[in-house]
């Protein structure tokens, strides 16, 4: 996807706001759906909130005192913030979406392969247990499968503007997996 965020910067100040306990307290609890599964055969996701929260204008800056690292996070108008837990079984997949603001996704289970639809080639991108990616977000789409044979699990921090549609279902493109 086309990084319209710094992923530092952002990486950084979500995970900030995540520790810290802004997305602490859920408005109404756990909410889990299930995504559609590739074929009648195969398993759905579970997607399950964790936490949402709202959090207001954002302006936050900081350098280490290495010089090296930097973070700036600045929104205009209140966001909503929220923490999914993603369950797939083996070779599920979330189908093709996208999301109105940045993802960062934590691998804690199994291995996911994420495809972008800003790839021409629509290069497979494999993460494994303890690995981490951004989702820009924005008008490109992407799907997270799992080709492996055991489960998969994802948690995503979610920085979107507040009431927008958290993901939003997409056709596959043309040269990519379908979901």
């Amino acid at each position: 996807m086309k990084t319209r965020w710094t992923v530092v910067p952002v990486l950084a100040s979500l995970g900030v706001l995540a520790s810290c306990g802004v997305a602490a307290s859920s408005a109404s609890g756990p909410a889990t759906t299930s995504a559609p599964a590739a074929t009648s055969s195969v398993p759905t996701v579970i997607a399950t909130t964790l936490a949402k929260s709202k959090v207001d204008d954002l302006n936050l800056g900081g350098t280490a005192s290495d010089g090296l690292w930097k973070v700036l996070l600045t929104t205009h108008g209140s966001s909503d913030l929220y923490v999914v837990d993603n369950k797939f079984a083996p070779q599920s997949d979330s189908g093709w979406h996208s999301h109105p603001g940045p993802s960062l996704v934590m691998v804690v289970a199994g291995t996911v392969t994420n495809y972008t639809s800003d790839d021409p080639a629509c290069a497979p991108h494999v993460y494994s247990k303890g690995s981490t990616f951004v989702d820009a977000g924005g008008s490109d789409s992407h799907l997270l499968r799992n080709e492996g044979t055991v489960a998969a699990e994802t948690i995503a921090v979610q920085l979107l503007p507040t009431g927008a549609t958290r993901k939003t279902p997409m056709p596959a493109p043309a040269n990519c997996p379908k979901g």
